[in-house]
């Protein structure tokens, strides 16, 4: 096959603008709480190109004192501290960002915006070469270091077509991702809707009944946590061989999944099967909201082992799927979060807190039909997930033949190839 050449060798500051984010000096003066989306790097996915939401936003007071530094839709941001070379984005309309991001806003009469998106993917884990340090020690690649790194382009023609091959894996990705959020939406309003507003199928023709908790459906009752599930149930690993491991960074804040998952060896640390919760025990990890749920294992009777920051939940008399939609109910977490004890910073749930957790049991009935509806939920997220995994895959092997040449793209014609066939 023809191998088609880079045809130019430029810095990054020729690819436009070099911006560092610089933050407003304080939030009292209306600078914050506006409509200009302000990015940071807990606001970026690695399964999202754009940034369409962020926690915080800047006003129009705000705007204008940054008015010089404002990003436009497009622009390309970077985390150059503290995670180098693991997030990036495009921004999705005009915003600002913090001092942890350098961004580029790309000249668009000279080059393609997510051509250079997906060059800069090939770059960016390569930034921790440039780490110039700092005086607090964490990595950090500052903006002379980034704007002067060498880079390969295409000529603009050329440009277009590879961003045209490599967005059809990331609109499938994206588009998986959102039918995840979907579905682990559904399932949190199904449990809230069935055991904590009780308007489960039939609830009408059900009496309310004085309990030990307030009035609960007639036939449930009232229990603590450990009466129902167990809590860091003993659980045997071998010694010997490699295994899969979980540190706490495979958390999501918000989500089951259990992502980038290692292979090591020993048997130190928490031990779980498939259908266990992983629940976060120290601060700040509990607090932001890192729960996972356990179904990557191959068969019922794997294990796995992890960080030993887990507590581990298994159901006793419930089922699975409702143990992790129970430990992400704020009144769970509320629960562990006002027991945490310890040196600040590293405060740790106090197990002790799940015997004082009351909560409604169900009865059997309810219980078999919540896990029959449910299950299919969760088996469906676990599947995008894993089309997700495959499509990633994909999409790195076929980035660096498509930006060095390898795959020759000269003769595509995007304006009439049906990316679904």
């Amino acid at each position: 096959m023809k191998k088609r050449l880079l045809t130019q060798k430029i810095k990054i500051k020729d690819l436009g603008k070099v911006i560092t984010g610089t933050t407003p000096p304080t939030a009292n003066k209306g600078y914050f709480g506006g409509q200009y989306l302000f990015i940071k790097p807990s606001d970026i996915s690695e399964d999202q190109r754009y940034v369409f939401k962020t926690e915080m936003t800047l006003s129009g007071a705000g705007y204008e004192y940054q008015q010089l530094k404002a990003l436009p839709k497009n622009s390309i941001c970077i985390v150059c501290i503290g995670t180098i070379g693991k997030k990036m984005c495009l921004t999705s309309q005009t915003c600002f960002t913090n001092q942890q991001l350098n961004s580029i806003v790309v000249n668009e009469s000279k080059y393609d915006p997510l051509y250079i998106y997906y060059l800069m993917r090939m770059y960016v884990p390569y930034l921790k070469q440039l780490n110039a340090g700092s005086t607090s020690g964490r990595e950090n690649v500052n903006k002379s270091s980034f704007q002067n790194i060498e880079i390969q382009v295409h000529e603009l023609q050329t440009q277009p077509k590879i961003a045209f091959i490599l967005s059809a894996y990331d609109d499938l990705i994206e588009n998986n991702t959102r039918r995840i959020k979907i579905l682990e939406e559904m399932a949190q309003t199904l449990y809230h809707e069935w055991f904590v507003k009780f308007r489960f199928p039939g609830y009408e023709q059900v009496k309310m009944v004085e309990s030990g908790l307030s009035l609960i459906p007639e036939r449930w009752d009232g229990r603590k946590v450990t009466d129902a599930i167990w809590v860091n149930p003993k659980t045997q690993v071998v010694k010997e061989g490699e295994k899969p491991f979980v540190p706490m960074g495979c958390l999501s804040n918000d989500s089951m999944l259990i992502n980038n998952i290692e292979s090591r060896s020993g048997n130190s640390g928490s031990k779980f099967k498939n259908g266990d919760t992983l629940f976060a025990r120290i601060t700040p990890c509990l607090e932001n909201g890192k729960t996972g749920y356990v179904q990557f294992l191959p068969s019922h009777d794997a294990v796995a082992f992890g960080s030993t920051e887990f507590i581990v939940l298994r159901s006793k008399t419930l089922c699975p799927q409702y143990v992790y939609l129970m430990a992400r109910s704020d009144a769970f977490r509320d629960n562990a979060i006002k027991s945490m004890t310890g040196a600040t910073g590293r405060q740790r749930v106090q197990e002790a807190c799940f015997d004082k957790f009351l909560f409604a049991h169900p009865d059997d009935v309810t219980m078999k039909k919540f896990s029959e509806l449910i299950s299919p939920f969760f088996k469906e997220i676990y599947v995008l997930a894993q089309k997700n995994n495959n499509l990633r895959q994909t999409r790195d092997l076929l980035l660096p033949k498509l930006i060095s040449g390898e795959i020759d793209v000269e003769n595509l014609d995007i304006d009439n190839l049906d990316i679904a066939a």
